[in-house]
């Protein structure tokens, strides 16, 4: 069958870039419209058949659902008790992305949509339970990618005993994570486990007000870290174990998508781009110890028969080359593999890698102990 559900949600996508033209508040008398992109369903599992939904305030001070084409019986209210006369009734999306009813003169939330949260955690959302209310707040995914409907699984936290999460296929759990109290840790987000008497919940904030962030509980049970990068126009997965660094005598070419972002597809540059005209003026080599040697698809074998020291000397006298290795090939001598111009795909490989010497200039070198130190982490140049 042919129909969409009226989402009725806070897009992080139009709360980015359209909300300077768009309304965030509206009050009795006043409509909106469908939208796009969802992370918050009111009516999951009562769909509007068509396109054509309105959500208003009704006399009762209730944010209610219609489907155009029957305004008298509500799909969706907000059910909760107000007393409300005229416009003092207001119902406002925050930047936040929470859906907020509130009392116009008191200023009082009345509801609001944090406290109903679907398979989507934004920033500043809690999720867990409010012992002086009895409200407990979890994400339970989407029947399907393309069905909101109340899906098979939920994350929610279990505030017996020492709490912690779990994610439930129906009533069993399939995942536990690990126990309070955990430490709070800072990279992209500042996420934070707060247990007292009168609350049990996790949330967490974004250190960079320039960052969209959402944690999704998908239709097949896993748990995704989203973040929006704006050059692509796309919402891509973050990884919080960001292991990239560059090679010695580089910096990220973008430190915001590096640092930020997670996102290292950027590469690195030179530190000191005039490096290339102090070539011969105490300049030498840095030891990286046990990688995958960068992509030799440009690399040039100086010989197959070349004592280490011998190797360095030859590519010490190219102001061209950045980097050489002295490998041991099987059965014959020892090899001296060079590379001239850009390092890429470098990654550190255990006991089955290779030594790398990479090029940096006498700054960069006077900042290392020695010139063999080991440099052992990944590398994505």
């Amino acid at each position: 069958m042919d129909f969409q559900k009226l989402f009725l949600h806070s897009s992080l996508l139009v709360l980015h870039f359209a909300f300077s033209s768009s309304k965030d508040t509206i009050t009795m008398n006043q409509t909106i419209h469908d939208e796009q992109t969802v992370v918050w369903v009111a009516n999951r599992d009562d769909p509007i058949y068509g396109s054509s939904g309105v959500l208003s305030i009704d006399q009762h001070g209730n944010l209610v659902l219609h489907s155009y084409h029957n305004l008298k019986v509500p799909v969706w209210s907000t059910n909760v008790s107000v007393e409300a006369t005229d416009t003092c009734v207001v119902a406002q999306l925050l930047d936040t992305g929470n859906l907020v009813l509130f009392d116009d003169r008191s200023k009082s939330t009345v509801w609001e949509s944090f406290d109903h949260p679907t398979d989507t955690m934004l920033p500043g959302m809690k999720l867990g339970l409010d012992r002086r209310t009895g409200m407990n707040r979890f994400l339970i995914s989407w029947r399907s990618a393309a069905d909101p409907g109340t899906g098979n699984f939920s994350l929610q936290i279990n505030p017996k005993g020492s709490p912690q999460a779990f994610i439930y296929w129906g009533t069993k759990y399939i995942w536990r994570g690990c126990p309070w109290p955990l430490k709070s840790y800072t990279d992209i987000s500042n996420v934070s486990f707060v247990n007292n008497q009168n609350e049990t919940y996790m949330t967490y904030s974004v250190s960079d007000a320039s960052v969209i962030l959402r944690v999704m509980l998908d239709y097949s049970g896993l748990v995704k870290n989203l973040i929006w990068h704006e050059k692509d126009g796309k919402w891509n997965e973050f990884c919080r174990r960001f292991e990239c660094d560059c090679l010695p005598g580089y910096e990220p070419k973008s430190p915001r998508e590096w640092n930020i972002l997670k996102d290292a597809s950027g590469g690195c540059v030179r530190k000191r781009l005039e490096s290339t005209l102090l070539c011969g003026h105490g300049d030498g080599f840095v030891k990286v110890a046990n990688v995958k040697v960068s992509d030799t698809s440009a690399a040039v074998w100086a010989s197959t028969n070349m004592s280490p020291r011998d190797c360095e000397k030859n590519c010490m006298r190219n102001c061209s080359c950045s980097a050489y290795a002295s490998i041991d090939i099987a059965g014959k001598e020892t090899g001296c593999l060079t590379w001239y111009g850009k390092l890429m795909d470098t990654v550190h490989n255990g006991e089955e890698g290779y030594d790398i010497y990479v090029r940096v200039d006498a700054v960069e070198l006077g900042n290392v102990f020695l010139p063999s130190t080991n440099f052992e982490q990944n590398q994505c140049v």
